[in-house]
């Protein structure tokens, strides 16, 4: 589990990995990569505590650079707050074409060394490397070779983690961060999580996290000594994610040509919020990220959905669904609202809110772009992220 690992160690430890059900995965995921690439653009900003976002009152931070995250300025935070916290934060507007662009360059870089890719979002995605089509020799010297081939071809870092299942790979990408590698091997994979603080296990946010510490359980090792009925009790729809995570289980294949079945954007809040006038205020700022998922994918869909975790984990959907696709943000968002109110006032605070868009139809124009090929060419697997 280290960042300077025998690049045949980790495919030794597991020469015969698809019979045996275990696979070689990659996990990719770009360093602060909004922020990075205005500073790669802007020479003034090098140094400098960045945040891609609005700044105004009611602005969001999208990104942070790494100077500003020592102030403790997090994406997803109000520009506000984040201000108050880094007084000298420098705010840039989003660029989401440009960040598309160089998203495209990185995912050709990772179809020169596997077809099975699985883009998370413009910054990060699983690789399946098990083939090898290059005749490498290893999962540990292709995840460096694609790190230099980020960094050479566009001026930006990369973190990687390589082990056998997605859940740990992601889990190492950002054991190492910035511009660092992790390997996991078969085997390591149990007491790499039981060491890992439970914050970092993905869905688990900072209020989950105190939570959890009320419960004794502050890492993989004290989650994993409780039975999936105590954890059922506690974490409701979580539990049997939280009871394989723990042991370092993940059965999940890297799907490379997935159909996109709905776009949403989530967000957990620095503090749980019970107001109705907070509550669609922070509305708003969800409503702001989703659609611009939803331009970017060139989709409209028919039902609209709203999500809500609530203080004690417990999560309430609702949704409403229309004739003909919503294709206005001005709909899009009356819609969320309309779902809001019909639920206010709420039992108890609100920790996380999210707003998606299902029953998906995708711009045709996009498929009209196809030849008769069998195998999709790298853009045409870029389509949809």
């Amino acid at each position: 589990m280290d960042d300077h690992a025998d690049p045949e160690a980790y495919d030794e430890a597991m020469p015969d990995a698809p019979a045996e059900g275990l696979r070689k995965i990659i996990h990719v995921d770009m360093d602060a990569f909004y922020a990075s690439v205005e500073q790669r653009d802007d020479p003034s900003l090098r140094g400098r505590p960045l945040a891609v976002g609005g700044s105004s009152e009611r602005g969001v931070v999208a990104a942070a650079s790494y100077e500003a995250r020592r102030f403790g300025v997090r994406s997803a935070m109000a520009s506000a707050h984040a201000v108050r916290l880094c007084p000298d934060l420098v705010f840039r507007k989003p660029r989401f074409e440009v960040y598309k662009q160089v998203s495209e360059q990185i995912r050709a870089i990772f179809l020169d060394y596997t077809p099975h890719v699985e883009p998370l979002s413009l910054d990060e995605a699983y690789l399946d490397v098990t083939d090898d089509i290059r005749g490498i020799g290893s999962a540990t010297r292709i995840a460096q070779l694609i790190r230099a081939r980020i960094k050479s071809d566009t001026g930006l870092t990369a973190s990687a983690g390589v082990s056998y299942n997605k859940f740990i790979a992601k889990l190492a990408s950002d054991q190492n961060k910035p511009d660092g590698l992790c390997v996991v091997r078969p085997g390591e994979g149990a007491a790499f999580v039981a060491g890992m603080p439970i914050r970092r296990f993905h869905g688990v946010g900072p209020r989950g996290a105190e939570r959890m510490a009320t419960l004794g359980i502050e890492t993989g090792a004290d989650l994993a000594a409780h039975d999936l009925a105590f954890l059922r009790a506690h974490f409701g729809s979580m539990a049997d994610y939280l009871f394989r995570a723990a042991r370092g289980i993940d059965l999940r294949q890297v799907k490379a040509h997935r159909q996109r079945k709905s776009v949403s954007a989530e967000r957990t809040f620095d503090r749980d919020l019970s107001s109705g006038s907070l509550l669609r205020e922070a509305l708003d700022n969800i409503v702001e990220a989703s659609w611009e998922r939803i331009e970017r994918s060139r989709s409209r869909g028919r039902t609209v959905t709203l999500k809500l975790r609530f203080a004690d984990f417990q999560s309430l959907t609702r949704s409403r669904s229309v004739a003909r696709a919503v294709d206005s943000r001005t709909d899009f968002a009356a819609i969320g609202h309309a779902l809001l109110d019909s639920l206010l006032p709420l039992p108890q605070p609100v920790r996380l809110m999210g707003l998606g868009l299902s029953a998906l139809e995708f711009d045709q124009s996009r498929e009209n772009e196809r030849d008769d090929r069998q195998e999709p060419g790298p853009r045409e697997q870029l389509a949809l992220f």
